[in-house]
Order: C-alpha cells, then sequence, then structure tokens
C-alpha cells in the first residue's frame, strides 16, 4: 500500500492541472499493447495511423522508452495548470538536455524495441531529442488532436465536479472519490494497489489529474514531476460506450417536469448550456430558462472553467437524482 503523508500546508497548495502530454503517452502505451486496450472502435480507428507512425517516423524510438510499469518523463512534463496545452507540452520536450534524455534512456530503455538497430540510431544520437519530439508531435496530430477537444471538455467537467466536491465535503471526500483503491485515513492519503511504501509531500502540494486514457490510478513519485495522482475522470465510460447505471427520472420527471428531469439526469458531471442543448436536442434558450429554475431551487450551482460555464448538480440535486431511480 502506497501512502500520501499530508498536511493541512499540502492540502492549500494541492491544485488540478491537465497534460495533454500525459494522455498521449496513455494512449500510445494501449495501442503498443502496454496498458488497458482501447475500445475496439477507437482501436479500430486510430491503429492504422499509429503502424504507419511506426514505420514514416521516429515514433519507434519513443515507444521504446516505455515499459510495463513506467515511462520517460521527459515525454510527459509535468502541467502547470489547468490551460496547458500541446505547445506548452511540446516546447518543454523540446527543451529536455541531452545529458537529462540519455540518463531517462538508460533507466527506460531495456526492452527488445530498444534493440532495434534504427531505434538504437536515435536514442544514441546527438538529436536524439529533438527527433523523439518530432515524432511525438506527429503522433499528437495525428492521433488525438482530433479528439483533444471533447476530451479536454471531458475533464475539464470533471475538475469542476471535484472543486465543488471540495467546496461542500473537503478534501478527504473529494480524494476518496477518485478511485475505489482510495482511501484517507489519519492525515494521509492511502492507495491499495501500489506497492508499499510512504512520501511526504512536505508542503508541496499534491497535483491531481484527470485522464480520460488511465486504466486505474496512476502516480508520480521521483522529480521533476511534483507527487501526482491521475485518476480517471467521470464520464469516460460514456465517451468509451461502456455500460453505466443511468438513473430513470420517472419520479424526478413528477417533481420538477420532463425536460427538467433530463437536464438533471444529463448532469451526472458538469456540463455547459450549449453542450446540454446539443446532447439533449433542445434549444440553449430552452436549456438556460430551465437551468435558471433549477438552480434557483438550489438544485444547481455553476462555476466558470476557461471560457465557459459549467452547470453540477447540489447535494440536494444529487440527492434528488439518486432517489429517483
Amino acid at each position: 500500500m502506497l501512502r500520501f503523508e499530508v498536511s493541512i500546508e499540502d492540502l492549500l497548495r494541492s491544485r488540478f492541472a491537465l497534460s495533454p502530454a500525459l494522455d498521449l503517452c496513455l494512449l500510445l502505451r494501449s495501442l503498443a499493447g502496454h496498458d488497458r486496450p482501447l475500445p475496439r472502435a477507437w482501436a479500430t480507428r486510430l491503429m492504422p495511423a499509429f503502424e504507419r507512425l511506426r514505420r514514416e517516423s521516429e515514433l519507434n524510438a519513443a515507444l521504446a522508452l516505455q515499459t510495463p510499469q513506467r515511462g520517460p518523463n521527459f515525454v510527459a512534463p509535468p502541467p502547470r495548470g489547468l490551460s496547458q496545452t500541446w505547445a506548452d507540452d511540446l516546447a518543454m520536450i523540446r527543451a529536455t538536455p541531452l545529458e537529462a534524455a540519455r540518463h531517462e534512456f538508460a533507466a527506460t530503455a531495456t526492452g527488445p524495441l530498444a534493440r532495434d538497430p534504427r531505434v538504437r540510431e536515435v536514442l544514441d544520437s546527438t538529436d536524439a531529442v529533438s527527433r523523439i519530439a518530432e515524432a511525438m508531435d506527429r503522433a499528437w496530430h495525428e492521433l488525438l488532436a482530433p479528439d483533444w477537444p471533447q476530451l479536454r471538455t471531458i475533464c475539464e467537467r470533471d475538475v469542476v465536479h471535484r472543486v465543488g466536491v471540495i467546496g461542500e465535503h473537503g478534501w478527504a471526500t473529494t480524494i476518496e472519490s477518485l478511485h475505489p483503491s482510495i482511501a484517507w485515513r489519519a492525515g494521509g492519503i492511502e492507495i491499495g494497489h501500489f506497492r508499499d511504501g510512504t512520501v511526504r509531500l512536505a508542503g508541496d502540494g499534491l497535483l491531481v489529474i484527470p485522464s480520460v486514457f488511465v486504466a486505474n490510478i496512476g502516480a508520480h513519485l521521483e522529480d521533476p514531476w511534483p507527487r501526482t495522482l491521475v485518476y480517471r475522470a467521470r464520464g469516460t465510460a460514456a465517451l468509451w460506450g461502456e455500460q453505466e447505471t443511468t438513473p430513470q427520472p420517472d419520479a424526478l420527471t413528477a417533481l420538477v417536469g420532463r425536460a427538467r428531469a433530463r437536464l438533471m439526469v444529463a448532469l451526472d458531471a458538469p456540463a455547459s448550456t450549449s453542450h446540454l442543448a446539443r446532447s439533449l436536442a433542445m434549444t440553449p434558450g430552452a436549456v438556460g430558462d430551465h437551468l435558471a429554475i433549477l438552480r434557483s431551487a438550489g438544485l444547481l450551482v455553476r462555476a466558470r472553467s476557461g471560457r465557459s460555464v459549467l452547470y453540477r448538480r447540489t447535494a440536494l440535486g444529487e440527492a434528488l437524482v439518486a432517489g429517483s431511480g
């Protein structure tokens, strides 16, 4: 069991962030067979481009650095916040000193792929960092960039939800809600399926990152990353077409009406007026009117996330939806 020792100062400095580079690495790991397989529709769509990139670019050199347990830090640099972009990540990757990259090559490039002559030539070259960065950039644009706006929205909605839970119930409840294997005990965070160990945050806080590709729960425990938890964002199961238990709004319909009941059920994760209008085939004006009524009744609250205003259910709203199933 892994345990993070957490102080009050750590909680004050803890924060959420998004990491395009980390999700790209997790996607590549899944396509390469290192992690949980992608849903069939996504794998069928992405695998041809992935195999072509392995032939046409230096992507195999980047893949050679991924092991079943970990990958190199320099191709997934720690994000600074919720506004992180791929351009930010790529600039940090390209700025990696060659000696630092070679230190990571020695630690991670130990599998059969690393012994391929073409891969070895890249890793041993003086421009290894720029060549790997170029391969990652091509992979981003051909494999992930078309879907990133949707995936980013899922992660942003998740963060709004978690921040709301912090405001209503505190960090302990929020942390425990990230994954069933996480528990808050005696001033610390305990994660069941990691190897035994204790990590002291020492006043630096915890970085918390939602992801659509992480299989369960991930952690970064070594510099240059701050101590980090990576968890599966709410709404990922619906994205993958996995089976989810959706509350039936029959009882709620009798209380608030059919349209408002549909909106309440749809807000299983925070969403904007335009997102709700598209997903429920309603006009934005009608959605806005219903949201205003539900908000005045104490069933919803709203918060700004970047350029969007996202709505989420309050504790009362959650209770009403849960009781309607």
